[in-house]
């Protein structure tokens, strides 16, 4: 039976999308960020914009770095970029360690929460 020539030659390879790469690929096999961990609505920015960043740094860093020129949360940079959180986040951990960005977490985010608060929520809740 001969080839179907709109078929790919691999399943890792699709016509509209091009080849995929796996997250995992994206970040050598990493699952933390170097520096440790941060939140998801911390935010980042470029620490130079205008500057080129390193070239031994992958294209998912560079895209991170230009997307990064004014504050915009770790969320929305998945997002914008179309990337799992997961590699955003061991990607923005290179960048942080290399200093090309600066991460900037939220107040709310360092302080422990008030029991009082989330007990009048509770309530607040229940009574609906």
């Amino acid at each position: 039976m001969p080839a179907d020539p709109l078929r790919a030659p691999h399943d890792w390879m699709d016509h509209e999308a091009g080849p995929v790469v796996r997250p995992y690929a994206m970040t050598q096999g990493r699952v933390a960020p170097s520096g440790g961990e941060f939140d998801l609505v911390a935010f980042v920015v470029a620490s130079a914009p205008g500057a080129p960043p390193a070239p031994s740094l992958q294209p998912e860093h560079h895209a991170l770095v230009g997307a990064a020129w004014e504050p915009t949360s770790v969320v929305e940079l998945a997002s914008k970029l179309d990337l799992s959180i997961g590699v955003v986040r061991v990607l923005l951990g290179d960048l942080r360690s290399a200093g090309l960005i600066s991460l900037y977490e939220p107040p709310a985010a360092t302080q422990p929460h008030d029991v009082d608060v989330l007990k009048a929520v509770v309530n607040g809740l229940r009574a609906l």
